[in-house]
């Protein structure tokens, strides 16, 4: 589930600051985002890929409700399975890996 596109990180609006940069890995990568981010946030902008998790049968999953809800963008953050993406904020330095299946596999 990927997007053909440059980039996804949107400029931010007039008046508008960003927090300060920030580095984590997804799936032992660098990304470079911001502090006040999601880490929904920071993988699709970052790759343009939708998925965020995939079920034990490999389908993917992405960010559905956006709120913490649907529990669909789960991610393993610091060896913690079960990290609900859009609710957590990056932080500089975290090490988050696609979650697969219920039990939590990733390469965080």
């Amino acid at each position: 589930m990927r997007r053909d596109r440059r980039s996804a990180r949107i400029d931010p609006q007039p008046g508008v600051d960003r927090g300060p940069r920030a580095r984590i890995t997804v799936d032992g990568r660098s990304v470079d985002c911001y502090v006040g981010e999601s880490v929904a946030a920071a993988m699709i902008a970052d790759s343009g890929d939708l998925a965020l998790r995939r079920t034990a049968d490999g389908e993917p999953r992405g960010l559905f409700c956006g709120m913490g809800v649907c529990f669909e963008c789960l991610v393993v953050v610091d060896d913690v399975p079960n990290t609900r993406a859009c609710m957590t904020w990056v932080r500089d330095g975290m090490a988050v890996g696609t979650q697969v299946g219920p039990e939590g596999r990733g390469d965080a």
